[in-house]
């Protein structure tokens, strides 16, 4: 069988690379929203878009579509997870898991509504290594770009305790 451009590559884990996840929250008409940016730095096996292209075909591949949202409470067997341990976001999926901090009014936010809004990049975001600061400004920018939201899942996602 022969290749074609418009055939989706499988999925290798060498390609994903680098997967960071942040949060932060921002005030909304009804109060402040917990959000998590997830996203890759582009520095896979075989570079950014290959880096890309891993990262949207592990969200497909377990049933997240891109640009869209989806409510992840109306899908008990999604296999992505939230849960708050210690005062850190612990998202964990197939091929993925990460712990990052969580200010206290993101913690505060999600507490209050019980979920996160994830939105999980395929556009690499290489500037935005962990260990470096990230300014609003350029926060926004980013999560904000529409060729970052049109091609990132987004997931409401029940935040649960280590117990629950």
């Amino acid at each position: 069988m022969t290749s074609t451009p418009t055939e989706a590559r499988p999925f290798r884990p060498g390609d994903l690379g680098t997967l960071v996840v942040m949060a932060w929250s921002g005030g909304t008409a009804d109060g402040d929203m917990p959000y998590l940016l997830a996203y890759p730095l582009g520095d896979g096996e075989n570079g950014p878009e290959a880096s890309s292209a891993a990262v949207g075909q592990l969200l497909r591949d377990i049933g997240l579509p891109l640009g869209e949202e989806t409510d992840a409470a109306g899908l008990p067997h999604l296999p992505v997870t939230l849960v708050l341990e210690a005062g850190q976001a612990v998202v964990a999926m197939p091929h993925f898991a990460a712990r990052c901090p969580a200010p206290d009014e993101w913690l505060a936010a999600v507490t209050e509504r019980g979920y996160a809004h994830l939105v999980f990049a395929t556009r690499p975001w290489p500037e935005a290594a962990p260990g470096r600061s990230v300014e609003p400004e350029a926060l926004a920018a980013f999560a904000g770009a529409p060729e970052t939201l049109s091609s990132a899942a987004h997931v409401l996602l029940p935040a649960r305790s280590p117990r629950s």
